[in-house]
């Protein structure tokens, strides 16, 4: 039971040493995925009007990817006469050009097309009229349109992510963009905050904050700042985990004197328990299926913290984890088809993946101390809290293991990761 309580608080009593940054992330990236895709992108035309520089946030979001070889371009005087030939020569598979006008009423008129220098063909053109403080977003949404276009697979880069930040005795939940530019403090308490979790819609955030004096589970709408209690039961209450609908919350709760699992309505009406509470078992930290109809779970019943799965009425309960005497934190890609956890081994806290369909495993981290795994919504990557050096800080990797990023605050420490779901169109 010791080692599954730490499990419950380790995240808390990790974050002791955590410092707010005041600028944005520097990023690192190390690592290529196989098969880059040689892209040239071009400086948008008269794209200094904008607050944001969009050619430079395009090339910085397909270099973290890994997945592309970006050319600079330079300037094209022309966008409409594409020399297809001359790119091709240049080692380019696909070009990206665009240019940047200002409006009338303040905004700004972004425009990009994306060639295709190999069949001398457009593959895409996309026109936004955005503010300028919508200018990153848009750059953002570009990339994503190129990744998707040349790879099949849907593009992140416009995504949010969740993390904390403590300086002194303060603690910050804070939004950003996936690069950590845009930082925006959702909510900041003199009490510790951790395990947010987005809501399906990107709408609310979960989490659980000590401002009682005790950990009590919250629902955070970031547009409205209002909040609702979803668990306050005694003891302790904890691992809020959104189902798929967003109707309905998986918590952890000590309420019958022992931790078990629960579901409650995202108003926190309907509470019920799930889990059996087998002998003096503990278990916690429950994660939805893709599908919303079974539960994945960590619980010490087989002697160590192992992960399971269950029907989400609490039945046909079945061990996933095997290797290792010490797994917690299951998380499951958007797709289903594979689990991402923190599994101890040799004293090391890794991050590794299964493919639940063989039940083949990898290890993904080479660091020692990671916390907190959470899929990117294409199921491509994973962001999660390391150590190294003496350093917290953020790191990214996709799921094999070949693309490496790490999110370093300039001016501290950052825990606690949470990456949001698709937004919007």
């Amino acid at each position: 039971m010791k080692k599954l309580t730490h499990c419950l608080f380790y995240t808390a009593l990790a974050m002791a040493s955590i410092n707010v940054a005041q600028a944005q992330m520097r990023v690192e990236i190390s690592g290529v995925g196989s098969n880059q895709i040689p892209v040239a992108v071009a400086g948008f035309a008269d794209e200094l009007l904008a607050p944001q520089q969009i050619s430079a946030i395009i090339k910085a979001d397909l270099d973290r990817s890994g997945m592309f070889k970006v050319i600079d371009a330079g300037t094209i005087a022309d966008v409409n006469n594409i020399d297809y030939a001359g790119w091709k020569a240049k080692g380019a598979d696909a070009l990206v050009v665009g240019t940047v006008s200002a409006l009338a009423d303040g905004r700004y008129d972004v425009r990009y097309k994306l060639f295709d220098t190999v069949k001398a063909s457009q593959l895409s053109r996309e026109d936004q009229s955005v503010p300028g403080q919508a200018a990153r977003m848009a750059a953002h949404k570009i990339a994503d349109d190129v990744f998707f276009k040349l790879t099949g697979v849907r593009g992140a880069f416009a995504t949010r992510i969740a993390y904390v930040k403590q300086e002194g005795g303060r603690y910050q939940l804070v939004v950003a963009d996936v690069d950590g530019e845009g930082e925006q403090a959702a909510r900041s308490a003199g009490d510790p905050i951790i395990s947010p979790t987005w809501s399906p819609d990107g709408g609310k955030l979960a989490y659980v904050s000590f401002e009682q004096k005790k950990p009590v589970v919250y629902v955070h709408n970031l547009a409205t700042h209002a909040r609702v209690v979803v668990a306050n039961e005694k003891g302790s209450n904890s691992s809020p985990a959104w189902s798929p609908d967003g109707s309905r919350l998986a918590v952890s709760l000590s309420k019958d004197g022992h931790t078990q699992i629960y579901i409650v309505n995202a108003d926190g009406s309907g509470l019920r328990r799930v889990s059996d509470g087998t002998g003096a078992a503990i278990d916690t930290e429950a994660q939805f299926s893709a599908d919303g109809q079974s539960l994945y779970f960590v619980s010490d019943r087989s002697g160590g913290p192992q992960v399971y799965r269950m029907n989400v009425d609490g039945s046909d309960v079945k061990r996933i984890t095997f290797a290792g005497s010490y797994n917690i934190s299951p998380r499951i890609s958007p797709d289903g088809a594979t689990l991402a956890y923190i599994s101890r081994r040799d004293g090391n806290y890794q991050l590794y993946v299964m493919d639940l369909a063989t039940g083949q495993e990898q290890r993904l981290s080479d660091s020692t101390d990671d916390l907190s795994p959470s899929f990117a919504p294409n199921g491509k990557y994973i962001i999660y809290a390391t150590e190294a050096a003496g350093r917290k800080s953020l790191a990214v990797v996709s799921v094999d293991g070949r693309v490496k990023q790490r999110l370093t605050a300039q001016d501290g420490d950052v825990r606690q990761p949470a990456w949001g779901p698709f937004l919007s169109k």
